[in-house]
């Protein structure tokens, strides 16, 4: 996929360019119905409430029952985009599913919470997010040239944190400009079950992170750690385990 900057800029009709970006569909139908939408997430209180409960679901590939969506949500490419049961999208969270690599570029599991503000942003990634999953306010994800970011069942991410999978230029040669230079495949972020992120946590490529594991708030991780590992630090370092924590416990 064409970088944003080329592909809204490019000799082509308006219409045509944005149908492409950011509707995902060059159906004057789709089109239509997306504005029409894009018109009810400004509408406030319950009845826009009502109105996005009716008509934005049929938007996405999936949208389970039960899905609530605030106001002030933005959507790009929504036909790339599974959301399960129970999902709560706050005000102001923009879900970016811009992915010509993958079919889905953006799942969420059931009873998912996405505080205010959220962003996940899909450039020819993926992001997979587990079920009864908390995002807190203001936490970007993004997922960028194939290299997903998978999130597992029951984490909690805490306000503002940084996730992303491919963020990093190769930095291959010194004459050629860093914008130009291809992205490194780090094989994306990996976040198993039961994990804790405190606010402000980074959280790199390449980077995979244990069940029960629990990051300091603050932290950048910048090293895979081991199941139920306790992480504070820049760079981020492993100060114990939990599973000695609770033997010790258990036997006193």
């Amino acid at each position: 996929m064409q970088k944003t900057h080329t592909a809204i800029t490019r000799k082509k009709g308006a219409l045509k360019k944005y149908q492409e970006v950011i509707v995902g569909s060059l159906s004057l139908f789709d089109f239509l119905y997306f504005e029409w939408c894009c018109f009810l997430s400004i509408i406030p209180g319950a009845i826009g409430l009502a109105a996005r409960k009716i008509f934005w679901p049929r938007l996405f590939a999936c949208c389970g029952k039960n899905t609530v969506f605030a106001q002030g949500v933005i959507l790009r490419r929504p036909g790339s985009i599974r959301l399960g049961t129970s999902v709560v999208i706050s005000e102001g969270c923009i879900l970016d599913g811009r992915s010509d690599k993958e079919e889905f570029a953006i799942t969420i599991g059931d009873n998912v919470i996405l505080s205010n503000n959220v962003m996940l942003s899909c450039k020819d990634g993926s992001i997979s997010i587990g079920n009864n999953v908390g995002v807190n306010a203001q936490t970007i994800i993004q997922s960028t040239h194939s290299c997903p970011v998978v999130i597992g069942d029951d984490t909690i991410i805490g306000q503002a944190c940084f996730i992303v999978g491919g963020g990093n230029y190769t930095l291959g040669s010194i004459d050629t400009l860093t914008r130009e230079q291809p992205i490194a495949d780090d094989g994306g972020v990996m976040i198993k079950e039961n994990v804790w992120l405190g606010g402000k946590v980074t959280v790199v490529g390449g980077v995979r992170i244990g069940q029960g594991a629990v990051v300091a708030a603050g932290a950048v991780m910048t090293r895979s750690v081991p199941e139920f590992s306790v992480c504070v630090g820049v760079p981020a370092r492993v100060v114990k385990n939990r599973r000695d924590e609770d033997s010790s416990n258990r036997h006193s």
